[in-house]
């Protein structure tokens, strides 16, 4: 699922086509490219299943290959949303499409054109030859007559799959915040939204076809992919992890490493009250501290049970937004605000209206390499020693030396950072986070 640029609709068609397929009664398993956390929480509502990130770096090919090869064992339909244009980054939507040989539904916002559209289509078709163009969506279409305008725009031999209808302004289907979508466990009607879609989906002439045109159109053959070697370096680690509404940037994909490498989960919520679990390691994952700040800073007994966890010396790894809700003081200066946080640590958040870090990157750290990412919009200050940096991530094997990127500071059993990582990458790395 592809588009020429962000912001065309790929998460919303991507989600409504999974939540038609499903409702079906087709089993349905959807991956997105790239780093992102919140593109997911709606593409695992519409398929009813957990959604991981493939990409080509930060997880690797073999990592991609299993991932893949696995969905199509246990799957009727495998979806895959692309990241920004189809041809965009280093390791695009294309390239992870052109290795395993792909159908490629491209998804055109077709809003603010009407013959264009047809050479928007033959660009995206031709412009990188030997691809498997499935066809062509219209998204955001204003009428019967606009649709027919754009399929007649079409070049001969680029399939013509359809259109979805414009949804009203007030009943977006998916809205946004700084750092991509709101979650679609933060909307009470979020399936119901994807409904509304898929509802037009289903009269699209893709809605329309039958489950043998899939087959017969779109089949693919994975071959089978290269099984790890089953390890289990956290066997019996009691791993406290926090997870709610500020804590909410969690790869299902890194909950499911830990698992597999023995360790027993215990999640908590800081927002609710809750109370740190007995655990042998504490996980604080990114997320939103700074929507929730004032409930942070009121949680002072749990403040003080991670302080005694910490001063235990029982590890910590502190990611992004975990970091920053262990720091004393939240500063939003367009927002004239100041607000206290949990404070075991010294430290000031600022929160900035505008992008401080993004890309993907790799921490080469005491246990060996780990990759991952970094999106933020905060900055912070603190006296905890610097340790390292990470670098900036050309592929899987390589790095750019001269880079530094994101600090990772550690004293004691804590290590904290901006950098979100990829645990797969590097198990022996990812399991030391949680180790003595």
């Amino acid at each position: 699922m592809a588009a020429p640029a962000s912001g065309q609709g790929k998460t919303t068609i991507t989600a409504a086509l999974a939540h038609l397929l499903h409702s079906r009664g087709k089993r349905v398993q959807v991956f997105k490219c790239g780093p992102d956390f919140l593109d997911p929480t709606w593409l695992a509502l519409a398929s009813g299943q957990p959604v991981d990130n493939i990409d080509l770096a930060m997880c690797g090919r073999a990592d991609v290959a299993r991932r893949l090869a696995h969905a199509t064992r246990h799957n009727d339909v495998v979806l895959i949303e692309g990241v920004m244009g189809l041809f965009d980054g280093a390791r695009s939507a294309a390239d992870i499409a052109a290795l395993w040989n792909l159908p490629i539904l491209l998804v055109i916002d077709s809003s603010s054109m009407a013959e264009t559209f047809g050479a928007v289509a033959f660009g995206l078709a031709h412009y990188r030859p030997g691809l498997r163009i499935a066809g062509v969506l219209a998204n955001r279409v204003a009428s019967e007559r606009h649709s027919e305008l754009l399929r007649r725009s079409m070049p001969a031999d680029v399939p013509w799959l359809g259109q979805v209808m414009r949804q009203h302004k007030e009943q977006a289907p998916i809205p946004s915040r700084h750092l991509g979508l709101v979650a679609a466990d933060e909307m009470d009607d979020g399936l119901a939204r994807i409904a509304q879609v898929a509802e037009s989906l289903a009269q699209s002439d893709l809605g329309r076809l039958e489950w043998a045109q899939w087959q017969q159109r779109w089949g693919v053959e994975m071959s089978a992919s290269v099984e790890l070697a089953p390890t289990r370096l956290l066997e019996g680690r009691r791993i406290a992890i926090a997870r709610d509404a500020a804590f909410r940037f969690i790869y299902p994909a890194n909950i499911a490493f830990l698992e597999e490498q023995g360790a027993m989960l215990r999640y908590f919520s800081p927002l609710a009250g809750d109370e740190l679990p007995e655990c042998d390691a504490l996980w604080l994952p990114g997320g939103y501290p700074e929507l929730h700040a004032e409930k942070l800073g009121a949680c002072q007994p749990l403040a003080e049970s991670i302080r005694q966890h910490w001063h235990a010396g029982k590890p910590i790894w502190a990611e992004c937004g975990g970091m920053l809700a262990l720091m004393q003081e939240l500063h939003w200066p367009s927002k004239a605000l100041r607000t206290p946080l949990l404070g075991v640590i010294p430290g000031v958040v600022t929160q900035h209206d505008r992008l401080r870090g993004l890309g993907m990157q790799a921490w080469q750290g005491p246990w060996g390499m780990l990759r991952g990412h970094g999106f933020h919009y905060s900055t912070c200050e603190t006296s905890l020693p610097v340790v390292g940096h990470t670098q900036r991530l050309l592929d899987e094997d390589r790095v750019d030396a001269a880079t530094q990127l994101e600090s990772v500071y550690a004293q004691g059993s804590l290590r904290m950072s901006y950098f979100h990582a990829w645990f797969a990458s590097n198990p022996v790395a990812a399991a030391g986070l949680f180790l003595p």
